[in-house]
């Protein structure tokens, strides 16, 4: 299997339509592949897929080896940026030995866990069994790995092509939940003047691998103004910020109703300038805009207003505790991902994602974040629960990727488990008797626009792909 050959099935897959929840074209893709290469393959009534190539003469014997990549991605791209995810091809560079998408997610996070289980099922080499399982919408909640039946895949050994940073092997993830919020607001016309306020350019990213290193999260950020603004007696008119519950927030807009424009676009400001030095590292391109607007549409009531802006300024967000038993592993985060003001305009929507190694800590979190919002008189429902993976450092499959490793690149790689959740807690959850790994290629950006595939990385993550399962035993 060439790296080569991985690229540009990759490059193929970046022109298929693979939205979260919207899966269909990569799924009918998959199934007119396997058809394509004269592979047997097999879909349940979710969208999973599995493509099986049998076991070359002579390697009968060898143990089923299962790949598993996801076919969803996450969409988001830069404010102003026309791009239509259900119809567009992702448009990217290659650019100083990185394959970058400027403009948009890329989709590596997945789409070249797929390509090298499709490189590799059509590599001539003789090789035991392989199974590659193909599952919908782990963006958004894992729908695919849980509503997986057990026996769907014949093979005890399983790999997950689903990491992002070359010589770093994965033997354990956390788990995760979301937390969705909802207000029923009240409007009263008010006679104050409306401003439109927005912070843009900030760097976001995964709210799992990038949660810890302090970026800017714009709504956290919105709403820390406008709490300070209260005692102006500002009225809040819409508010609409972050995107995934898996990404850190980027952008965000309020529009507002207050009495002195002037003074509170200068106040805004000003507030700009402070947040630019305190993130002018890790979000050198953040900028505050504000502008007085025309916009009929009634204010909240003050209270309306207070009990939102209040409830998401206390939000917990960030890094909660790291883990005490294996060094720089985050252990518990929450993300505070998203605000909007739904079509209604009566109902206001908040959505956040909790992650921990440990159940009961993300749990805690999570009520915590209940507590916060339910005293501001919202309703709030937990939702897309998934367990973590526990690391097993006696496993086979790890055996023989580190000795692979070695053998290829004359150094150990790293073992570590990810602060991000990966489908394999629920694999293990349904099937105990799994001995699973996790690795992939370099990717930086992930879940943000700008996101990019390392290709030297590429090449490495491949050729250890190859030597694992061509060795296998």
């Amino acid at each position: 299997m060439e790296a080569s050959r991985v690229l540009e099935i990759f490059k193929e897959i970046t022109t298929i339509p693979r939205e979260s929840g919207h899966e269909a074209p990569m799924t009918d893709w998959l199934c007119n592949w396997a058809e394509s290469h004269s592979l047997a393959w097999k879909r349940d009534e979710t969208g999973n897929v599995l493509i099986m190539r049998p076991a070359a003469p002579g390697k009968e014997t060898v143990p089923v080896i299962v790949l598993q990549a996801h076919q969803d991605m996450v969409c988001e791209k830069l404010a102003g940026v026309k791009h239509d995810f259900r119809k567009d091809p992702v448009e990217y560079v290659i650019e100083d030995g990185w394959m970058i998408a400027k403009n948009t997610t890329l989709g590596a996070d997945d789409g070249i866990g797929i390509a090298a289980c499709l490189a590799l099922l059509e590599d001539p080499y003789p090789t035991g069994g392989i199974e590659c399982l193909f599952t919908i919408s782990e963006e958004t909640g894992m729908d695919g790995a849980e509503a997986l039946e057990p026996g769907f895949f014949s093979g005890k050994t399983l790999i997950n092509l689903d990491s992002e940073d070359e010589g770093q092997l994965f033997i354990g993830c956390a788990g995760g939940l979301n937390t969705n919020i909802k207000f029923r607001v009240s409007r009263k016309p008010a006679g104050l003047k409306r401003v439109r306020c927005r912070i843009s350019g900030g760097v976001g990213g995964h709210s799992g691998d990038d949660i810890n290193k302090g970026r800017a999260n714009t709504v956290l950020l919105m709403a820390r103004f406008l709490y300070g603004e209260l005692k102006e007696n500002i009225l809040l008119v819409s508010m609409d910020g972050g995107g995934k519950p898996n990404a850190i927030a980027r952008e965000c807009e309020a529009v507002v109703a207050v009495r002195d424009p002037q003074k509170f676009i200068a106040d805004f400001n000003a507030f700009g300038k402070d947040i630019s030095e305190e993130f002018h590292t890790t979000d050198p391109r953040l900028v505050c805009e504000a502008e007085q607007v025309r916009i009929g549409e009634a204010p909240l009531t003050p209270r309306s207003s207070t009990r939102i802006i209040t409830s998401l300024f206390a939000c917990p967000h960030g890094m909660a505790a790291m883990n005490q038993d294996i060094p720089g592993l985050v252990q518990t985060s929450t993300n505070l991902a998203s605000v909007h003001t739904l079509k209604s305009r009566n109902v206001i929507e908040v959505v956040t994602s909790q992650r921990s190694s440990s159940t009961s800590e993300r749990r805690a979190m999570a009520s915590k974040v209940r507590a916060n919002f339910e005293q501001a008189g919202a309703v709030v429902r937990h939702m897309y629960e998934y367990p973590g993976w526990n690391p097993d450092m006696s496993s086979h499959v790890l055996a023989l990727t580190v000795e692979a490793y070695r053998k290829l690149f004359g150094k150990d790689p790293e073992v570590l488990a990810i602060h991000a959740g990966l489908e394999c807690g629920l694999f293990l959850q349904k099937m105990p008797y799994l001995d699973m790994i996790s690795f992939g290629p370099t990717l930086r950006g992930v879940h943000a626009p700008g996101e990019k595939l390392e290709l030297d990385s590429l090449w490495k993550f491949t050729a250890l792909l190859d030597e694992v399962v061509r060795n296998y035993k």
